[in-house]
């Protein structure tokens, strides 16, 4: 017969057990999001004292569009949404107005100052863009001097499965972000790394260097990265963009350091550069102003704009002699992308016919959507095979 002492134990310890299994049941992890079989997505998030929770996602039509989720007896909120193609996502949630990640997913990319949650639907997309069962790269990040900017800059650069055992010298290819980004756009959200291991595994691409820099020229790095800047040194803004500055710094800094302290083929022919958007503006600058360093152009959603809005000028007549120039060097290609739905479809056209008029050749490449990392992820999944054949 069990004494009170023995009772009182066996109900302590029944109270203990109970009391952690319903700590269990609210703390163990929610799954979130959840692709099915067929590709339908499913959120989640547990916010108990929240009275509205929405979510806004790049799969939706618009801009900052949101869909609301619905909350069950637990404080538990949920939203399914039909399939999607494959594809990378990037989405937020809006707690009673409040902006916020995923707490339950760990992928999370920066675009600029925002900070979005990100998944993938499995897929041709998705194995393009993923992480697979390849031979990788590495990827570095790099400190150098721009005596030309007046600062110690970071860049990334890739290079690819093998490089350091071997001792073959690659071409180099210098990849440039948008207006808002920074020298990480391209790693993040471009997923260029994965993409060029993909791509070389497959045979699809030649072996080659990527460099990434940053292409603001007040800048240092990314916001994460950069030291205090020194204003009274007059860091703060070199030159804005359209200036020029940053493309002299690419040419003057960048490509001797690399030049220098890499194993590279150091010549115009085994040179690429394409960028997107602001980046697609400084390659047209690189292009009319050095195109002996170059042999391979891609612009990706850009064509010819009003200068004078980003702190350049208007000259028509430099800019045919910028292109005489480009003829006189015989570029192997000069490659135009851009979405139908995109903001500076125009000046593409406008490019284009100014390209026509000259009877310069270029391939030009379409595609829908507009001015987003679902059409530069593709442009240079289609751009990268095409350099140094």
């Amino acid at each position: 017969m069990k004494t009170i002492k023995q009772l009182r134990f066996m109900l302590l310890l029944t109270l203990v057990t109970l009391n952690v299994s319903a700590q269990f049941k609210m703390t163990k992890p929610i799954l979130s999001p959840e692709i099915s079989a067929d590709s339908k997505i499913t959120f989640r998030v547990f916010a108990p004292e929240a009275k509205k929770v929405t979510i806004s996602g790049n799969w939706m039509p618009g801009w900052g569009n949101q869909v609301e989720l619905a909350k069950n007896d637990t404080g538990l909120y949920q939203l399914t949404i039909e399939s999607l193609p494959s594809e990378m996502y990037t989405y937020s949630y809006f707690v009673d107005g409040v902006k916020s990640v995923d707490p339950n997913n760990v992928m999370v990319v920066r675009d600029g100052t925002r900070n979005e949650s990100m998944f993938m639907v499995p897929g041709e997309k998705a194995t393009m863009y993923g992480v697979t069962d390849v031979p990788h790269g590495t990827l570095q990040k790099v400190w150098y001097s721009s005596p030309t900017l007046g600062l110690t800059r970071l860049m990334y650069v890739y290079t690819p499965s093998g490089y350091s055992e071997s001792t073959e010298k690659l071409p180099v290819f210098y990849l440039l972000h948008g207006g808002g980004g920074d020298e990480d756009a391209w790693t993040t959200l471009g997923r260029a790394p994965q993409i060029l291991d993909n791509l070389i595994a497959s045979g699809k691409a030649k072996p080659m260097i990527v460099v990434m820099t940053n292409g603001n020229p007040g800048d240092a790095a990314a916001p994460d990265a950069a030291p205090a800047k020194k204003e009274a040194a007059g860091q703060n803004n070199p030159g804005g963009m359209g200036s020029g500055k940053f493309e002299e710094s690419l040419v003057k800094d960048v490509i001797p350091f690399i030049e220098k302290n890499y194993r590279v083929i150091s010549n115009k022919d085994n040179r690429a550069v394409s960028g997107l958007s602001m980046g697609g503006m400084q390659t047209l600058y690189l292009s009319n102003n050095h195109p002996e360093m170059f042999s391979y152009f891609g612009v990706m959603s850009m064509g010819l704009v009003d200068m004078s809005r980003f702190g350049g000028k208007n000259d028509p007549e430099a800019q045919l002699k910028g292109l005489e120039k480009l003829k006189a060097s015989h570029p192997k290609l000069y490659w135009i992308g851009v979405g139908k739905d995109d903001f500076l479809y125009k000046s593409a056209q406008d490019l284009r016919k100014f390209l026509d008029d000259n009877k310069f050749p270029y391939i030009y490449r379409e595609s829908e959507g507009g001015h987003t990392w679902t059409n530069w992820r593709v442009y240079l999944s289609e751009l990268a095979p095409k350099l140094f054949k």
